[in-house]
């Protein structure tokens, strides 16, 4: 995985989610990402070429699939993240994933169209990542973004104020919630939330790992991957390529 360095959140989700899961295991490589915002300093943390020193890292590891555990093409677009796998892939010979190319993956696997979006954001960058979505196909119907710009401060939302933002959107109307933050808390919220809701809830750490497993070419089937069955359907949902 890669990570933004500010990010507290993912790393304990994911022991979390795959705790009991033989055969599995996790290896991350931080590059430098402070602030979420459309200025041109916060922009540039993006740049490929430290994203893709810092996968270069996790190729000595050997790792099966190397994923970015980040949603910044959420704001810059879809071509951005093809754009850091295909160079990860090439500097790497690993196949590679993202968070927001597994949100694409299980939108088209489930036929999703209508997205509540919740995420910690500014206004300025939750417009633009709708923007995205729905030239993408995938309108957001409903939205909530707590304001924020401060990446480390993302994991202070507390998850009763996720869950919040996450009932509003149902109530407006979607056919699944994206919770988009891999630096927010989501993922533990989403089995209970789609049993007594009956929507979908797709948490960006959760999609990652979906993604990356997708990637590696797993059996979501399988019965080494049970416990991950019990953090939402989304592991339950088959794809062709989580891209």
């Amino acid at each position: 995985m890669l990570t933004p360095s500010s990010n507290t959140v993912l790393e304990p989700a994911m022991a979390a989610m795959t705790a009991g899961v033989a055969g599995f295991t996790l290896h991350v490589s931080r590059f430098r990402v402070t602030q979420i915002a459309l200025s041109e300093a916060a922009l540039a943390q993006f740049d490929l070429a430290p994203m893709v020193a810092a996968a270069t890292l996790l190729a000595d590891a050997r790792c099966d699939v190397i994923a970015w555990n980040g949603t910044s093409a959420g704001w810059l677009g879809f071509d951005r993240d093809e754009a850091l796998c295909a160079a990860i892939t090439g500097a790497t010979g690993i196949p590679a994933t993202s968070a927001i190319l597994g949100f694409r993956a299980v939108f088209r696997a489930t036929g999703a169209r209508r997205i509540g979006l919740v995420t910690p954001y500014t206004a300025d960058v939750q417009a633009r990542i709708m923007a995205n979505w729905a030239e993408a196909g995938f309108p957001c119907t409903a939205e909530r973004a707590v304001g924020l710009s401060e990446n480390f401060a993302f994991a202070d939302v507390h998850e009763d104020d996720v869950e919040a933002m996450i009932r509003a959107v149902i109530r407006e109307g979607c056919d699944a919630v994206a919770v988009v933050c891999t630096n927010m808390r989501g993922a533990a919220l989403a089995d209970r939330l789609e049993g007594e809701l009956s929507v979908p809830v797709y948490d960006s750490v959760s999609v990652t790992l979906w993604a990356s497993l997708v990637q590696a070419g797993a059996d979501l089937g399988a019965e080494g991957l049970a416990p991950l069955r019990n953090w939402g359907r989304l592991f339950a949902t088959p794809a062709g390529v989580a891209a």
